[in-house]
């Protein structure tokens, strides 16, 4: 495998990098708040231990309590001793998460899923500080929580919650003047890339540098002047004058670039960040999908991103490679992240693997004007976030209706879809973006459907036409393609929920869609069924369900701990137009 120069192991933000952090991950004090007054967790006296960042709800965490608790306590001891300024991550807390640094309250975030960053300096003293983490969340399906349950038990396809901490948590070190913001995009119509940046105190005095190279050798280097808050430079990669040659990311050959980015004041060189991109073009045209200007075909995985020891938290950054390594043995070039923003080193692995990602909003399941006020922001904070992952290809902003179930009818609703669509294009054109996957959309650059249908030939026969697909059709008793008011405009289609079949599903096993499998043959029988009655559609791919069991869903292709079902060579064999 072939990591990209800023690589650094264990770096929780891998297209960002400093080499001055350290990681804050490990043994934690931690308390439930119906057992713990606030002086004394403020003053760092609770009384159990966590591994951070596994929630107590997981074995790893060393607690494995599946009981809900709508306040927990977090305190550790941390050593401050340079005079650079202390910015505090939190890759992901559930759900309103307050920081304290010795008792004095130095910030707060609402959300789950998107990183919470604070400059903490001026809370801090010389030597040692006390760091406590509050976090709230409550069982209600207005917030945003994905596949997370809000009842007391597992039910349906809703799991365990994950509460408080559930990403890595990390401090780095940054002089006065820095680099806050760094936003990457190619463009193939001349094989040039503009970085828009930001600093944190911008004036004539400042200026960034950014130093280009690709296998070893350096290519080009431009620099701008910092002189407003937002600033944007563009480097051409296709000039006559140089001496290479333009290479793409494509899934085959994932040609990656390496970056490093330098800011001076005055001359003297106050930060240096590594990073990297990808000359990469994903778009829809009539109806096909491209893929630098070429159709492709996804054949994604649905990928929940659960493990049995850890719940939503990978137990370390072997399991990212380990889950991508096995889908593209299984012959597919993809995974929709279904209900979760995953850790943002699995876009990396995929980006250096050549992988393709859909990233998915994890739904609320209750409309209001509150919550669509909650989702937005924490939405366009994500996208902000992985922006710049080549292997990203599109956003997904809701599920079947989930937490906008009168799209149909509601004009509030389907507005709010329609809405998040182009906000989301206004920070991100050159991704599609899908309002509602799997029916019922509003504005949408591919029309999504999901359809269980367990019988090969019945599935290939609800759309076999265009008119069927577009407009639904009496064989299938799904919801209708699109909300009221929108209509298919000749953009791509994809099945992207099928399949779902649990292998010997009974009443001990758990569920899946359909009648269950009772051996190999069958499995792999119906699969191959299934996977050539989409191929055999005129559309552009389809999304398989799914990766793994999760919990009590057992329609997975590997079992929960990723052990295979069925030979993974079989599945491959089978998983070809």
């Amino acid at each position: 495998m072939k990591h990209v120069k800023c690589y650094q192991k264990g770096y929780p933000r891998p297209q960002f990098v400093r080499t001055d952090w350290e990681s804050l991950n490990g043994v934690w004090k931690f308390g439930f708040g119906e057992s713990v007054k606030e002086a004394q967790a403020l003053g760092g006296e609770l009384p159990l231990t966590i591994n951070v960042p596994f929630s107590y709800e997981t074995q790893l965490s060393g607690i494995g309590d599946r009981s809900q608790h709508s306040t927990v306590w977090y305190a550790r001891t941390i050593e401050y001793k340079t005079e650079k300024r202390a910015i505090l991550h939190i890759e992901g807390a559930d759900y309103l998460t307050r920081v304290y640094v010795n008792g004095i309250l130095a910030g707060s975030h609402r959300g789950a899923y998107s990183r919470i960053s604070l400059d903490i300096t001026e809370f801090l003293k010389k030597g040692e500080n006390t760091l406590t983490v509050r976090c709230d969340d409550e069982n209600s399906p207005a917030q945003v929580r994905g596949k997370q349950r809000w009842e007391k038990e597992s039910f349906g396809c809703w799991y365990v919650q994950t509460t408080g901490i559930w990403k890595s948590v990390w401090l780095e070190y940054v002089e006065d003047i820095c680099l806050t913001a760094l936003k990457i995009t190619p463009d193939l119509t001349d094989y040039s890339v503009r970085f828009d940046f930001s600093v944190s105190k911008p004036c004539e005095e400042v200026e960034v540098r950014f130093d280009i190279s690709c296998n070893g050798k350096k290519l080009q280097t431009v620099s701008a002047v910092a002189a407003d808050c937002e600033n944007s430079i563009s480097a051409n990669l296709s000039s006559g004058k140089l001496t290479y040659q333009v290479e793409l990311w494509v899934p085959e050959s994932p040609t990656l670039y390496d970056l490093e980015v330098s800011v001076f004041y005055k001359g003297k060189k106050t930060d240096s960040v590594g990073s990297y991109f990808a000359l990469r073009e994903y778009k829809t045209h009539g109806n096909k999908i491209l893929l630098n200007s070429r159709p492709f075909y996804a054949r994604l995985l649905l990928d929940q991103g659960y493990w049995k020891e850890s719940g939503l938290t990978p137990p370390d950054e072997e399991a990212l490679i380990a889950d991508i390594e096995i889908a593209k043995q299984m012959g597919f070039n993809g995974v929709r992240k279904h209900q979760k923003v995953e850790d943002e080193r699995f876009f990396y692995y995929a980006d250096i693997m050549g992988f393709t990602v859909w990233c998915e909003l994890p739904s609320n399941h209750w409309q209001s004007d509150e919550t669509a006020m909650q989702i937005t922001e924490e939405w366009l904070r994500i996208v902000k976030q992985n922006y710049n992952h080549p292997s990203l290809v599109t956003w997904v902003i809701f599920n079947e209706s989930w937490g906008v179930r009168n799209i149909v009818s509601s004009k509030v609703q389907s507005n709010l879809a329609t809405g998040l669509y182009y906000l989301t294009k206004s920070i991100d054109t050159m991704r599609p973006v899908i309002s509602n996957d799997g029916w019922e959309h509003g504005m949408s650059d591919i029309l999504t459907l999901h359809d269980y249908e367990q019988d090969g030939a019945k599935l290939h026969a609800r759309y076999e036409t265009l008119q069927k697909i577009t407009e639904g059709s009496s064989e299938n008793e799904q919801p209708l393609p699109y909300a009221s008011g929108y209509a298919y405009g000749g953009q791509p289609i994809m099945i992207s929920e099928f399949g779902g079949m649990a292998y010997v599903c009974d009443e001990n096993r758990g569920w899946g869609y359909g009648h269950g499998v009772g051996g190999d043959e069958e499995f792999l029988s119906r699969f191959a069924s299934l996977v050539k009655a989409i191929d055999d559609l005129n559309i552009s791919g389809f999304c398989y369900t799914q990766l793994t069991d999760v919990e009590h869903e057992v329609n997975g292709l590997l079992y929960e701990d990723r052990t295979p079902k069925v030979s993974i060579e079989e599945i491959a064999k089978r998983n070809k137009r």
